[in-house]
């Protein structure tokens, strides 16, 4: 999916749910607060004031679609600690390292992103081919096909790929050891090899062996504008937070799609209890 915003299109991320605890434990923490288990609607926590729970117990209470108390205590008592107890993790491909910079505001969440350390051998890999003919285009194609910007307007991305060949480039000329730096010692032979023959070095770069932790040296060569994939973890009450402030029409315009995309692989249950309408999302 495409949106034009400043002129420029972008593509939107993408969201897969990849687990949620339910809200049942949730209504188990409130009900210790109040020692009311038996005032429960949802049998299985009733019974916990009988027992501890057994393994079918716990599936049940992991179960619970709805739970009154909860409701009471997020929207007339405004008491959201017992939400702390659910979480849900997501899956997200294809938003900015500019949304990573703003998720980085939001104090708890767990949150694992694509090493720039450990993905950018293609990006040198292209750039140490192009130097053996020294084909800027080569450059600017390869990178072009790997789809790894946000923007999607073609002409824009070329602006944005010849910036990164000018800094490599700057680099490769004030790095006496350059190819050191960039490629694996076992493909270091592979220069002579290919040399003048962009293509065919670039392809046998890529089946050599990758050189570790590349982006060390050169990942100040990249923009915002690069896609990142990452998996987050948010308890209830912060993704509560996170949706009040990132669907806000005050939010970059990025983070608050992911907000609204995140919203959409939300279950119910847990709306009802962060959104106070849930819209038509």
């Amino acid at each position: 999916m495409f949106e034009t915003v400043f002129g420029i299109k972008y593509t939107k991320p993408e969201v897969f749910l990849l687990q949620n605890t339910g809200i049942g434990v949730s209504e188990v923490a409130a009900r210790t607060c109040y020692d009311s288990f038996s005032n429960s609607e949802n049998e299985a926590i009733r019974d916990i004031s009988c027992s501890f729970p057994d393994e079918e117990m716990l599936l049940s209470i992991n179960s619970v679609e709805s739970s009154n108390l909860l409701h009471d205590l997020a929207w007339t008592h405004f008491h959201h600690s017992i939400l702390e107890h659910a979480n849900l993790s997501f899956l997200i491909r294809g938003t900015s390292r500019g949304v990573l910079q703003e998720h980085a505001r939001h104090r708890i969440q767990a949150i694992s992103v694509r090493s720039t350390r450990y993905t950018m051998s293609s990006v040198i890999n292209a750039f140490v081919a192009a130097q053996t003919s020294g084909d800027r285009e080569f450059f600017i194609d390869k990178v072009l096909g790997f789809n790894m910007f946000v923007a999607s307007d073609e002409e824009y991305n070329r602006i944005e790929i010849n910036g990164m060949y000018e800094k490599l480039n700057y680099q490769f000329k004030q790095v006496e050891d350059f190819y050191e730096i960039a490629v694996a010692k076992s493909s270091l032979e592979l220069l002579a090899l290919h040399k003048g023959d962009s293509e065919a070095l670039f392809a046998a770069l890529e089946a050599g062996k990758k050189k570790r932790n590349v982006g060390d040296a050169f990942k100040h060569i990249i923009t915002d504008n690069v896609k990142v994939d990452m998996v987050v973890t948010f308890n209830l009450r912060s993704l509560k937070n996170y949706f009040t402030l990132r669907d806000s029409g005050a939010a970059y315009f990025q983070i608050r799609w992911l907000a609204q995309e995140m919203m959409r692989k939300t279950p119910a249950k847990y709306l009802d209890l962060i959104v106070k309408k849930v819209k038509n999302i």
